[in-house]
């Protein structure tokens, strides 16, 4: 087994209740965590996380499973920290699936049942130090590879972050040499995370667009629903791409929201219906520009196309 010395690595545990506090920060001390802070309230955490990033983070999710999920949600889309991808290992005493579920769903690395024992906190660590998976971003989750079926067809590429836990405790980097490589890949990565989930974020409303036309071709009684995701799509695509090179997508969100309003307040239907095409359209062609109108339209179609297909499947089923 490799060497691996956990000393230098920062850590941060978040629990509310200060006995399972200090059992956490025993077992990480007892293998050799020496920078440990911990904190009681998810404000303190979130304040902690957005002040000085950890290498890892141990949060409990007892209490306010929610808040925490979705806080590392927003921690993974990169809204609320300069490192999105740290290490994240929930905790928890039950594992009722409606809880595994969420914290899956948040983009976490794990889930690790109370009580737990140093060795088993250990292989974990590990786990995460020497094989962490591979991250996937889409439209609404980014975080490790949960895919179960490897066989399925899948356009979801494995995105594999900076894990500067693995830099300071298995590489030994000196904290000079691994604040300057983390700095450097971690603007790598956000880039990459920004793309991505730019061009995904766009490929969805594409999608909603479709099946609006498909149901609605001229705009008459759409599901308002479908319209306030393609609003709220617009809206967060708008602000990711303010003051970068994608600012051009900004007038198609811009476009898009003024179709919304017409359609929602009936002023010319058809008009607003073509104009919600074009500029949908016209979005996925800045962030696929390697692709023809032609060719990102036949992709839409093919998409649409598989999810039809699973919905039917699983009525039959």
């Amino acid at each position: 087994m490799s060497r691996i010395s956990y000393d230098t690595a920062e850590t941060l545990v978040y629990d509310p209740v200060g006995a399972n506090r200090n059992a956490t920060r025993s077992a990480l001390y007892a293998l050799g965590f020496r920078r440990i802070e911990t904190v009681a309230t998810l404000e303190a955490f979130n304040e902690f996380i957005v002040r000085r990033p950890p290498d890892l983070a141990v949060c409990e999710a007892m209490g306010a499973e929610e808040q925490l999920c979705g806080t590392i949600q927003n921690l993974r889309h990169g809204l609320n920290a300069y490192n999105p991808f740290l290490v994240i290992v929930v905790t928890a005493w039950e594992n009722h699936h409606s809880l595994v579920q969420r914290v899956l769903d948040s983009g976490a690395d794990d889930l690790l049942l109370r009580p737990f024992s140093t060795s088993t906190l250990e292989a974990r660590l590990r786990t995460h130090i020497e094989r962490r998976k591979g991250f996937v971003i889409t439209s609404d989750y980014i975080g490790p590879d949960r895919r179960r079926d490897r066989s399925r067809p899948s356009n979801v590429d494995l995105f594999h972050p900076p894990n500067s836990l693995k830099m300071k405790v298995k590489e030994r980097l000196s904290a000079e040499e691994a604040a300057q490589r983390i700095d450097s890949e971690l603007k790598a990565a956000r880039e990459t995370l920004t793309a991505e989930k730019l061009r995904r974020d766009a490929f969805q409303v594409c999608i909603l667009w479709r099946m609006i036309q498909e149901h609605h071709p001229r705009g008459a009684k759409c599901d308002r629903a479908d319209l306030a995701k393609i609003g709220h799509y617009a809206k967060a695509i708008s602000r990711r791409c303010r003051d970068t090179r994608y600012e051009a997508a900004v007038e198609w969100c811009d476009a898009l929201l003024s179709a919304l309003e017409g359609l929602e307040l009936g002023v010319d239907r058809n008009a607003s219906m073509h104009l919600l095409g074009h500029a949908a359209l016209s979005l996925g062609q800045v962030f696929s520009p390697d692709k023809t109108q032609d060719e990102n339209l036949a992709e839409i179609d093919a998409t649409l196309a598989r999810i039809k297909a699973r919905t039917k499947l699983s009525i039959a089923s």
